[in-house]
């Protein structure tokens, strides 16, 4: 089952006395987590938590199965599942696995037990996964696929109730990857400073986004292809403030320079955007934003500025000029030639 079906049968309040989440996502696990509690608690007293990496599942099972002081109900979560991967972890104890397993055929009505294994799969061979199936909720928390962000924007834009205009989405993939939690907070920041039912321009976000170092290294990519010189500079001193060194700076735009340049010749060669992904071993969004910028550079001009990107390094490192003003000044060069 999906996050999305997961969340959805237990907002119906169809919740089933075990419950197992296994993936890498920890914004999916956190979510699911927090609805079980709002939806099946009334009192927190009866919420406990088990590392079952140090406590034995048979100890977390005699604890399901004692009445809760406090409510009707309880939810008890136990971490950290090794016992579901293909090659459990060594342990200084022995899980029980016949407790557990007699338990998730014959469960009690006033308990909730959440198993979370946070491994990108499981051992479905088992028979603990089989029964997990059979009579539990199973959800699959993985991370998302970059095809999928799009959505994922789109979904958490509607809940804090503004519109992301289509060009603002360009700066959100550079910026945020796919990691959810980020996606989050920074939506949520945008949000206080649109307001209620606002709208995200391109320009608000580019303002509102934190850049990340390697997303700025593209954006200083972007002001070469633009022939804009102050924005060039504009950018190199949010990241001189961030304590980053030229040398580093040079380092990304290399590796930006050089990817545009592999890719213009594979794709003169009649290379698809898979091959050029395997061909190159970097993740495939490299290879699409390559492939927008390569038809806006000659190759004669592409060795022109990895050669002034290799002579600049070799400035810096030797002394031979400071290295914020050699760093300026190959931004000249690069986009004044």
């Amino acid at each position: 089952m999906s996050y999305t079906e997961a969340i959805k049968q237990i907002k119906k309040q169809s919740i089933p006395e075990v419950i197992l989440l296994y993936g890498t996502e920890n914004y999916f696990i956190q979510k699911i987590k927090e609805l079980l509690v709002k939806k099946v608690l009334d009192d927190e007293e009866n919420l406990s938590t088990y590392d079952l990496t140090e406590t034995p599942i048979q100890e977390v099972v005699a604890d399901v199965e004692t009445y809760p002081f406090f409510g009707e109900k309880k939810v008890i979560i136990a971490t950290n599942a090794v016992f579901l991967k293909a090659k459990s972890d060594k342990l200084p104890f022995e899980h029980q696995l016949s407790v557990l397993e007699q338990y998730i055929e014959m469960p009690v009505d006033y308990s909730v037990l959440v198993l979370v294994a946070p491994y990108e799969k499981i051992d479905e061979r088992k028979k603990i996964s089989k029964l997990l199936k059979k009579n539990g909720l199973v959800a699959e928390c993985n991370p998302i696929k970059d095809y999928e962000l799009k959505n994922w924007i789109m979904n958490l834009a509607k809940q804090l109730n503004m519109t992301i205009n289509d060009d603002a989405f360009e700066t959100f993939e550079n910026e945020l990857s796919t990691d959810l939690n980020i996606i989050e907070s920074e939506l949520e920041k945008i949000s206080l400073y649109v307001g209620e039912g606002g709208i995200v321009t391109k320009q608000v976000a580019e303002e509102m986004v934190s850049h990340s170092v390697t997303s700025s290294g593209i954006r200083l990519v972007d002001t070469v292809i633009e022939g804009n010189l102050a924005k060039a500079i504009a950018i190199y001193k949010d990241l001189e403030k961030m304590k980053e060194e030229p040398i580093a700076l040079i380092g990304l735009l290399a590796f930006q320079f050089r990817t545009i340049l592999r890719v213009k010749l594979l794709k003169q060669k009649g290379y698809s955007s898979g091959q050029m992904q395997k061909q190159l071993g970097v993740h495939p969004y490299v290879i699409k934003v390559a492939l927008n910028r390569e038809a806006k550079f000659t190759v004669n001009k592409l060795n022109y500025i990895i050669d002034q990107l290799t002579e600049t390094d070799a400035i810096i490192k030797q002394g031979r000029m400071d290295k914020s003003l050699a760093f300026e000044l190959l931004l000249y060069n690069l986009i004044k030639q």
